[in-house]
């Protein structure tokens, strides 16, 4: 059998979502865990369009065997309009037969996004990131407002998950958000050894 992973799955344009994702996963390694970084191809509006089934560069993209058998997921995307972005979506949306089987449940699960605007729709995205995962059965983390980086960010973090206010240019992590990231990686971490250990 192989060693347990947590799957950080994402998908990101800016880098902003990347930046999450990175964090979280140090969070999960920090606790001895294998964080696994993976990635979804963009959705094309033209039909007959292909990607290669390796992107060019950063993670390698996702498949439904790193899903199934990952120990814990977190999940992120950037805001599109409330809502996670459709490359994300439609990976997900191919997910049934995992729902079906049971494959992903009580597997404990948290969610992340980046938005470049302050009222972007971070809590809609993260909350609309939870629906799919509570119809597989996940056991959904959020922050605790015991991480005192979420009473004092004045950029992105929010008690539903880690999140990132990129503005129009991109900017870097701020320190809080990178904080609040990371801790969400090691309370995924942390729930994911004691289910393990059940």
């Amino acid at each position: 059998m192989s060693k347990p992973y947590i799957l950080v799955l994402y998908y990101s344009r800016q880098g902003g979502t990347l930046q999450l994702a990175q964090q979280i996963a140090r969070g999960i390694e920090s606790e001895g865990f294998e964080a696994r970084l993976r990635t979804v191809p963009a959705v094309s509006a033209t039909c007959e369009a292909t990607s290669s089934d390796i992107p060019d560069s950063g993670a390698p993209y996702c498949s439904k065997e790193d899903l199934r058998n990952c120990a814990g997921l977190a999940l992120g995307s950037p805001t599109r309009f409330g809502n996670m972005a459709a490359p994300l979506k439609y990976f997900i949306d191919q997910s049934s037969d995992l729902w079906l089987n049971g494959d992903l449940i009580d597997k404990p699960a948290c969610v992340f996004t980046s938005s470049a605007s302050l009222h972007g729709g971070q809590e809609s995205t993260l909350l609309s990131m939870m629906l799919p995962l509570l119809h597989q059965g996940m056991v959904l983390l959020g922050v605790p407002y015991s991480q005192n980086e979420l009473s004092t960010t004045q950029t992105g973090g929010t008690p539903y998950g880690a999140s990132h206010l990129g503005g129009e240019e991109g900017r870097s992590l701020s320190e809080d958000e990178g904080q609040i990231a990371k801790a969400q990686g090691q309370r995924l971490a942390k729930h994911a050894i004691k289910l393990l250990a059940k």
